[in-house]
């Protein structure tokens, strides 16, 4: 409210319909996805007719023990985040495995505890190829942001590097991204 009543100018919503027009776009957008995946260090990985998606998890990611999902059919995850009531509850995280909304990739917040996104060590975010878009103006057309009014883009692994160019993987949120294009 403060910023509101300090703000004198008030500008118009800009046509953005130009920078659309000349907006990339690809030949085949889930292959630029899976390049890009790597370009960020990240992973995606596709889906087969018949794998099963629980099997895939734990055969990429053995050593996990506290595995968070509330996702209908995933039967790997050993607790359900929104049964936590305290975030700090969620400290301990091995891997997380949630539901991505479109390309880039937007988290809409659908667990209780939005801290499960950034606290655990790993995420798995299971990805729709019909979801994935061209570009960030299409992607910014297909945000919601669920019940909880809550979302988030995430890219790839957390990184960050201080002036030294010290890269330090996992400051901000998980240490290892894949996803699960199906």
């Amino acid at each position: 409210q403060s910023i509101r009543r300090a703000t004198h100018v008030k500008y118009e919503k800009p046509d953005l319909k130009p920078l659309e027009e000349h907006a990339l776009t690809y030949p085949n957008v889930v292959e630029q996805f899976y390049f890009m995946m790597k370009q960020v260090g990240g992973e995606a990985v596709f889906l087969e007719e018949g794998q099963d998606i629980n099997k895939l998890i734990r055969e990429s990611y053995p050593d996990a023990k506290r595995i968070a999902s509330n996702l209908e059919g995933i039967t790997c995850a050993t607790f359900n985040p929104d049964n936590v009531e305290d975030p700090a509850e969620l400290d301990g995280t091995d891997l997380a495995i949630i539901d991505g909304k479109n390309g880039a990739v937007w988290i809409e917040q659908d667990v209780k505890q939005r801290a499960l996104y950034f606290i655990s060590e790993k995420l798995v975010i299971l990805l729709d190829k019909g979801r994935i878009v061209d570009n960030m103006h299409e992607a910014y057309k297909r945000i919601h942001t669920g019940e909880y009014g809550f979302g988030t883009y995430i890219s790839g692994p957390s990184k960050t590097a201080d002036i030294e160019q010290a890269l330090v993987m996992g400051a901000h949120g998980a240490r290892d991204v894949m996803v699960i294009i199906k």
